[in-house]
Parts: C-alpha cells; structure tokens; sequence
C-alpha cells in the first residue's frame, strides 16, 4: 500500500522540493532515479514501497537508499518549504528551468535536486562570467588581502565571484566583491531561513543585494559536516575557475578545487610563505599538479581565456584558432583533425603540462570546440577545419557548455542553450 501524503504529489514542484527533503545533497541514486523517471514518478515509486524503481536495473543499493529516504515520508509537506522561501522573498528554481546555472548539470546524478535561492532568481546569468575564490577560515592577513585585491579586481571585470560565506577567506571574498556592488554568489551548506554563520549575516544579506545567496537544502536544514563537503561541488561546478587564495594542509577548500580538477574546471592557487602552515593545502595542490600557480587577477584570467572574448556574430568565418587563448589554441591545434587522442598524446604533441592541457580541454569543451569520447578527446565538428580555413559555429568561452550532460528525462529536460 503507497504511503499516503498530504500534498499533491502529481505537481511537479512539489514532487521535486519533496525529493530535496528526503535525501541528502548530492546522493546520486535519488539523482538518477529522479533524471530517470521524473520527480513525480520517483516519488510515487518511493510512496509505493517497491524493491527497486520501475524501468531501472535491480540493484541491492536501491533497497538500502530507500530504507535511508522512506522514514522522511512520514509528515512530508514541501508546501511548507515553498512557504517560507516565498515570506523570505525568494524563490525555487528546477533543473532546466528559467534560471537554473547549466554548469550544475555537469555534475550528472549528482546535481542538485532543485536550487532554493534569495536575490536574483536568474543565477544562470550569474554564472556565466563567474570564478570561485576560497580558502580557509583560519586566514592570516596575507590571505585576507589576497583575496580582497583579487576579488575587487574581479568585480570590476563584472566577473561573478563565487564562495562559501564562511569565516575567512570566503567572507573575504565576498566583502571585496559587493563593497561597490560587483555580481556576487554564496552557497550555503544549510536552509536559507539560517543564513550561517550568523555572525556574516549582514554580510550575506549584502550578497543578496547585489547577486544571490543559494541553497540544495531546503529551509529548516541545519548545516553539518557532510553538508559542507557536499556544498563545495556546487561551488566549483558554478564557476568557469576555482582560485584557492588560502588553504591549510586539511582544509576543506581542497575539496573544493578537487571537485573542479574532476569537473575540468581551471584550478588556481596562490602560493604563500614556506613557513606557513595556513598555505600548506595551497602549495599540496601545485606540487601534486591539481593547479595553477596565481598571483593576480590577470593570472586568474589567463586560467578561463580571459572571460572577454567576444561572441562572433553566427555567419562570420573565423579560423581553425581565432578567438582562443595560447593554451587552448595548442591544445585544439594538437587534436587530430579525424579522430581523437588521450591526454598523454596531446601532452607530448602540445608541449604543455597534464594540467594545462587538461584545463584547456574543459574551456575548450565549454565553448563546443571538443568532446570526450571514453578516454579520448577529438574536435567537434564546430571546431573542426572545414577545408576553408574557417571553423564555423563556434562560440566565446564563459558561456557554459554546448551540450547538457544530464540525461533527459521527465521533469529533468534538457536546458536549451
């Protein structure tokens, strides 16, 4: 017998805000049972106390993620969620819906169920010129001007800076952003009814003014240990780059710029003294070649191809290599023009280091000029050479990427873009 709730499951915000209680951020059999079937159907197959979601493989781990969602069913009411973002002035986004930032669906079963947000419902446009700066919340002096000098220099770009709110380097971060208005993002690891923490509430709200604060947690959520660590992959997949300014030999920005490298994001790191232990995790990163070394905003930029290319008008010729930055340019250049290659070819085609050429894949991949095909990469047929020279169809960087990786599914379409 389907356990009984007090809300219209067939509604597609509701069933959706309803998974964002029952599960944990970030747990990818609700994403994948939900990209499958659609929120509604997932739901009435949770309700319904089956072994394992229709049309999908049986599976032992569908049984013990249900034992783990199913007990949340009990009094669930997402209207009550919608309540209180609508008395907070906010609003909910869906995936695929007005607003909704493409780079989450790059995180495939692990993207978020929906994303609850005050300030600008439009975090797609947030998004589209947007770094990640963060750190540790035991910063020295040195970091904290780091950061400022990097961020106002960001903000005056209008680049978006992107960060976790925290003590430290994150409220930083997001002080230098918003001190002359410049487009701001915090991403929150709780309920936004609980802007945490409450000491840099004043500073979030000033955040909302001028970009938006978000959430995959529903109000009432209590920001945990597991939750932060969550969090960082949302922070890294809605930036073109992650710059870690500070960062001790635990701390967890590290998972942060991880989940970037795993995203074939950019990764930038600024180095500190040898001495300091706050600068440990930092100068981890560089030596194990999961960054970039950064030390001005110039060096952020150079990281995603400058964010200032200028979008050719759709018929406009351009050559095989116009418009990229030297890195890109080598990479794509390296690729065959038929077929594809591993990235330890086009290292020694290209002459650039693993983690170069791997951040100009993902701004290649980003601007539609290639695609991974299992552990090869080749050109698409927009960044391919047609024969004149030309590669047509192209697009500036900073935009996202050209395709969704999110499978399609009821509830879960693909955004056009």
């Amino acid at each position: 017998m389907a356990e009984r709730v007090g809300f219209d499951a067939a509604d597609e915000l509701l069933a959706t805000v309803a998974w964002s209680r029952v599960t944990e951020p970030g747990e990818r059999a609700a994403g994948a049972v939900v990209g499958a079937l659609g929120a509604v159907a997932a739901l009435d197959w949770l309700r319904s106390g089956a072994e394992h979601p229709p049309g999908l493989a049986p599976h032992p781990g569908w049984r013990s993620a249900a034992a783990r969602w199913r007990p949340r069913l009990r009094d669930l009411d997402p209207r009550r969620e919608l309540d209180v973002m609508h008395r907070l002035g906010g609003s909910v986004l869906l995936p695929g819906g007005p607003g909704w930032p493409p780079g989450l669906d790059d995180l495939g079963d692990a993207a978020p169920l929906c994303l609850y947000v005050l300030g600008a419902p439009e975090v797609a446009d947030l998004t589209v010129r947007a770094v990640a700066v963060v750190g540790s919340r035991a910063s020295t002096g040195y970091g904290e001007t780091v950061a400022r000098d990097l961020c106002v220099a960001l903000a005056e770009r209008g680049v978006t800076v992107v960060s976790g709110g925290a003590y430290g380097i994150d409220a930083a971060a997001h002080r230098a952003a918003t001190v002359d208005g410049g487009p701001a993002l915090a991403v929150m690891a709780g309920g936004l009814d609980r802007l945490y923490p409450v000491e840099n509430s004043d500073l979030l709200l000033r955040v909302v003014e001028c970009g938006a604060v978000v959430s995959e947690a529903p109000p009432g959520t209590s920001p945990m240990r597991q939750r932060f660590l969550a969090r960082n992959r949302l922070i890294a997949a809605l930036a073109q780059a992650t710059v870690v300014v500070e960062a001790a030999w635990r701390s967890g920005a590290l998972s942060t710029a991880r989940h970037a490298a795993e995203l074939l994001r950019p990764v930038g790191v600024v180095p500190g003294p040898v001495t300091s232990m706050a600068s440990g995790g930092c100068h981890r990163l560089l030596r194990e070649g999961v960054a970039t070394c950064v030390t001005d905003v110039e060096e952020v930029l150079e990281l995603v191809g400058g964010l200032d290319h200028v979008v050719p008008e759709p018929d406009t010729p351009r050559g095989l290599l116009d418009g990229l930055g030297p890195q890109e340019a080598r990479v794509l250049d390296a690729l065959p023009a038929r077929g594809g290659a591993e990235v330890d070819n086009l290292v020694r085609v290209c002459g650039l280091s693993v983690t170069e050429t791997l951040a100009a894949l993902g701004m290649l991949a980003m601007a539609g000029r290639v695609e991974r095909t299992g552990s090869r990469w080749r050109r698409t047929r927009t960044g391919a050479d047609d024969g004149t020279g030309t590669a047509a169809g192209t697009r500036a960087f900073g935009g996202g990427p050209a395709t969704s990786t999110r499978r399609e599914g009821a509830g879960r379409g693909v955004r056009d873009r």
